[in-house]
């Protein structure tokens, strides 16, 4: 079965930085895409970023300038670089990654990493 685990999460202050990684079973090469979708207390699931397998990359606009998606194929790794962290990117971060079963497209979920940006 397809496993994600994320790690890297933790509390800081506002303005800090975060690394958050996702190891995905497997060669990241089968994934169509992979993202990082965050949910807060009361919130709706939110996407982040995400990367494709050809290495676009997407921002949600709260993020973008702060935050950088990539991958390290090698290591069957995904990453989020957080930088200029605020109290409201305080979530449940989530990787996801998508990939073909025949014609379907699979969703997978990490377990989630916890973020808290204290102000």
């Amino acid at each position: 079965q397809v496993q994600l685990a994320e790690s890297g999460g933790g509390l800081v202050q506002a303005g800090g930085s975060l690394r958050l990684s996702c190891a995905a079973s497997g060669s990241i090469f089968t994934y169509v895409a992979m993202s990082w979708y965050r949910q807060a207390p009361g919130k709706q699931r939110e996407l982040v970023a995400g990367i494709t397998s050809g290495g676009s990359t997407n921002y949600a606009d709260s993020v973008k300038g702060r935050f950088t998606i990539s991958r390290d194929n090698a290591k069957n790794t995904m990453y989020l670089q957080m930088n200029n962290l605020k109290p409201e990117d305080t979530a449940v971060y989530y990787c996801n990654a998508q990939r073909f079963v025949g014609v379907r497209l699979n969703d997978y979920w990490g377990q989630g990493t916890q973020v808290t940006v204290s102000s």
